[in-house]
């Protein structure tokens, strides 16, 4: 059975060379198993998307080396009072990794500071495709953009 990754390059009829990608610009394919705390990139340290975001582009599916934020699986972050919402998706309905990054994901919001509560809903509206992957995604899978 193909990997995800190789299901993926499928999609597209031209293959290309993968673009050579510095190892500085790769992230790593697992997060660390010890958890980080993350520190504020912003000097007040408020809770808000863009902070949630960074939080959720520590998270990788397992099987390939791109963040759940660039692969496009991240549809709706809502932030009120300390209780982050977030409605994500899988790249199939089958994935048997579902649970452990929705897990993965609410873990890291919950290490960032003023969060009191996290829901990480799974949903499957729309269905994920392959063009939803980031610029950044395609690159570091040598997927023409």
């Amino acid at each position: 059975m193909p990997s995800l990754f190789q299901r993926l390059k499928s999609l597209w009829t031209k293959e290309q060379p993968p673009v050579p990608v510095s190892p500085q610009e790769v992230a790593p394919v697992a997060p660390s198993s010890s958890p980080q705390v993350l520190e504020p990139s912003k000097p007040d340290a408020s809770l808000d998307q863009e902070y949630v975001y960074d939080a959720l582009r520590k998270c990788y599916d397992p099987e390939i080396p791109v963040n759940i934020v660039d692969l496009g699986l991240v549809y709706d972050v809502q932030i009120a009072d300390g209780q982050v919402e977030v409605k994500m998706s899988l790249t199939t309905q089958g994935c048997g990794m579902g649970g452990y990054i929705a897990n993965e994901a609410a873990e890291r919001i919950r290490d960032l500071p003023g969060v009191q509560e996290v829901n990480v809903e799974i949903v499957w509206d729309p269905p994920w495709d392959p063009s939803m992957i980031s610029p950044a995604g395609r690159k570091t899978l040598g997927l023409p953009e």
